[in-house]
């Protein structure tokens, strides 16, 4: 209650008010809910007090699968706070660092820590060298599943699955609710409690708007935004690490305070410039979907998607990031003129259009919106694109 305390909880929000009974009850859970609802806290504070109620050794309780260094990080700093005035251990395990870290994540597992937050790749590169005993684990958590089910991670959690027991507490969190998920949930998971909230839908206090223009109009229009507006943080996505680079490129030119982050950064430099962006000494954060998902940072007033996220549910991660907690925020996104079918997509999901703004003279015209006669260019033969 004091680390609760300390962190300025007062109030339980929805996924943390179901599903905490749930999980002290003993239950499987699967959740359900958008980025920003507090699902960290909701499965942190129910397993922390059941650690620290039952009789406690050194070995491993409870392990954290996520697919994201930076979410292992984020979970990590969280257990942290909320576990400062407990006896409670952790660790967050992952790859992307050096061989001091490798040491340390192994004397942590050799000797047993309470809680292992980890990334499946880099659990596993431990698991293979014999040393991590996860024979007395009791609580398994996958967070963002979805996302590890995305990026290809089904066959290392199986793996990692086969070195625990078969009995314990299995808690699967997400942002969408996918067939995959539901299928893997199906294996896992005995006759759990599932929660779902808000699922697929961005906040109602997000305004969102949209710009129709040619591809070449796209760093024009940005720089033209970011002169014409006064906000304190904004978070700009792109499609690849190279437009990453060459957006913030062209905003360092224009003296605005940016900086990229992107896979191609190593660890300590990604930390640093997320550490920046927190502490508002970085206005301008361009990135790729790195950060979409798992990033704690509060207080983001404008998401620019600087190309049209691959699907819905990428839409709605990223501008998630902004109109947290209550708090009001914008979403800007820039629609190539091949992009326009993928947008519509994304608009049936939401269940109505983003309004399409006109562009400023400066920029000039745009294409027309005509996402049914958009072309697209196919090959012929067995090799012709799906």
């Amino acid at each position: 209650m004091d680390g609760i305390e300390a962190l300025g909880y007062s109030i339980p929000t929805p996924i943390q008010e179901q599903a905490i009974p749930a999980i002290l009850s003993g239950k499987d859970l699967i959740g359900s809910a958008q980025t920003g609802t507090g699902k960290t806290a909701a499965f942190l504070l129910p397993l922390i007090h059941k650690i620290i109620t039952t009789p406690h050794d050194d070995a491993i309780k409870a392990l954290i699968i996520v697919p994201t260094r930076e979410l292992a990080t984020q979970i990590d700093q969280q257990m942290e706070g909320l576990s400062y005035f407990t006896p409670v251990s952790s660790i967050p395990v992952y790859g992307g660092t050096d061989g001091a870290s490798f040491s340390r994540e192994r004397q942590a597992l050799s000797n047993g820590a309470d809680m292992v937050i980890c990334t499946p790749g880099r659990m596993i590169a431990h698991l293979n060298m014999g040393y991590v005993n996860l024979s007395c684990l009791r609580y398994l958590i996958l967070d963002e599943a979805d996302r590890m089910l995305d990026m290809g991670f089904y066959d290392d959690i199986q793996k990692i699955i086969s070195y625990i027991p078969e009995k314990r507490q299995n808690l699967l969190f997400g942002a969408t609710m996918p067939k995959e998920m539901r299928d893997l949930a199906r294996k896992i998971l005995n006759n759990p409690v599932e929660i779902n909230i808000a699922v697929s839908k961005p906040a109602e206090n997000i305004l969102q708007l949209a710009y129709v223009v040619y591809e070449t109009q796209k760093i024009p229009l940005v720089q033209y935004l970011l002169q014409n507006v006064e906000m304190r943080t904004i978070l700009i996505f792109c499609s690849t690490k190279s437009k990453t680079h060459q957006v913030s490129a062209t905003l360092k030119k224009l003296g605005l305070q940016s900086e990229e982050i992107h896979s191609d950064l190593d660890q300590p430099s990604r930390e640093k410039v997320l550490m920046r962006f927190r502490n508002k000494e970085l206005s301008i954060l361009v990135a790729t979907d790195i950060v979409s998902r798992g990033i704690d940072i509060e207080d983001i007033d404008l998401v620019i998607n600087f190309d049209v996220p691959n699907d819905g549910e990428d839409y709605i991660h990223r501008i998630g990031r902004t109109a947290r907690a209550q708090s009001k925020g914008a979403a800007i996104t820039l629609i190539g003129e091949k992009e326009q079918r993928k947008f519509e997509v994304i608009e049936t999901l939401l269940g109505k259009p983003v309004h399409k703004g006109a562009l400023p003279a400066r920029i000039g015209n745009g294409p027309a919106w005509s996402p049914k006669t958009e072309k697209k260019s196919f090959r012929k033969g067995p090799f012709r694109r799906k």
